[in-house]
């Protein structure tokens, strides 16, 4: 099954929202390799082209490779299907069929904060950063970001420095680590959180992996932090993707003349990002302050609980925070229905809305 897995990323000119519809319709994946042309061509946006690159035998023989790749090395693969899979991602219509990950970081944590900027840092980023990682230690939060120069780099060293899980997302394979500068760190992070990438061994960091590989950042993520950043770059293009995913956004102010304060100042100025002046603002804004913490002491439950709100109290036990659309599919529920239940705990006081469509059970 591996191997199917790893071959429908590879088909030239797939993408991820077509692999997903062609699992979807051919009702697994490798099925999609088993079917007929006919049928192929039958599935809306699937044309000639892209038919007869499934039917290529080279697809195959390069993931057979990968495999042994993957195999040698220790890497885990994460399908979009399969338990382990980033929840946060999987609700991400242009998620990634397909994860690599090395170390042991755990991609579904229950506070996750990716913190990006520029690759031009200054001693005032730098000093944010390691600011915002002291502030977050308490909460254990997982700091994802880019293992880019810069603040990439300022952030993941400063989680670290705290004893936060770092996980850096690449755009490249896990045969290389780019920039080569941050090969030990790279081996340190995989003590405390890790490597992902969504591509295969032999892909170089070309320019328009850097795009996707920002997607993987929002995505993963609770919220962005952009730290510093000029008036274009990687940085804010994260900030857009996170914002379509309804992901919070916050920026750190600087002063008008900083040229690598323009883009964080943008984001503010255009109701974009959240102004934040501290670890502190971040806790706050996410609602992950001591009084929206679980209580310690056990709670009776009420006796009217409907059949569909006494479903969703069983997903909390096992996962006491957890995103809407986690709670639904859990609990075998519609939209609709999930929602209902959910103003109802509410106003019993059992549960509480948090930013990003996540809601915390008290008890």
């Amino acid at each position: 099954m591996l191997l199917y897995q790893i071959a429908i990323t590879l088909i030239p000119g797939i993408g991820d929202i077509n692999g997903k519809k062609l699992i979807s319709y051919c009702g697994g994946v490798e099925a999609v390799f088993r079917e007929s042309k006919a049928n192929l061509l039958r599935i809306p946006g699937i044309g000639d082209t892209l038919v007869r690159s499934i039917m290529e035998k080279e697809v195959l023989m390069r993931a057979e490779e990968e495999l042994k790749f993957i195999e040698k090395h220790g890497i885990r693969t994460l399908f979009f299907l399969e338990s382990g899979y980033p929840e946060r991602l999987k609700h991400c219509i242009d998620g990634p069929v397909m994860l690599y990950a090395k170390g042991g970081g755990d991609l579904n944590s229950s506070r996750v904060i990716s913190i990006v900027g520029t690759r031009k840092v200054t001693e005032y980023g730098r000093e944010v950063c390691r600011k915002l990682a002291e502030g977050l230690s308490p909460l254990n939060a997982m700091v994802v970001s880019g293992l880019a120069y810069g603040v990439d780099t300022c952030a993941h060293r400063a989680a670290l420095e705290n004893g936060l899980p770092t996980v850096g997302v690449l755009a490249h394979g896990l045969d290389r680590i780019y920039p080569s500068t941050n090969r030990s760190l790279a081996e340190r992070m995989l003590e405390k959180g890790g490597l992902v990438t969504e591509f295969i061994s032999r892909t170089i960091p070309d320019r328009e992996n850097f795009p996707k590989r920002n997607r993987v950042i929002a995505g993963l993520s609770d919220a962005v932090v952009v730290v510093e950043s000029a008036g274009k770059g990687g940085a804010l293009i994260t900030a857009d993707i996170a914002n379509s995913y309804d992901r919070d956004v916050f920026a750190v102010p600087g002063r008008w003349s900083d040229p690598f304060s323009e883009g964080c100042n943008f984001l503010v100025r255009t109701n974009r990002a959240a102004l934040i002046q501290s670890a502190g603002d971040v806790i706050t804004l996410m609602g992950w302050d001591d009084a929206r913490r679980p209580s310690s002491g056990q709670t009776i439950l009420p006796l009217d609980l409907s059949e569909d709100e006494k479903a969703l109290i069983e997903v909390f036990k096992m996962h006491p925070e957890a995103s809407l659309d986690f709670l639904k599919l859990n609990a075998g529920l519609t939209s609709m229905k999930a929602a209902v239940a959910l103003l109802n705990l509410e106003f019993s006081g059992l549960v509480k809305c948090l930013p990003g469509n996540r809601y915390l059970f008290l008890h």
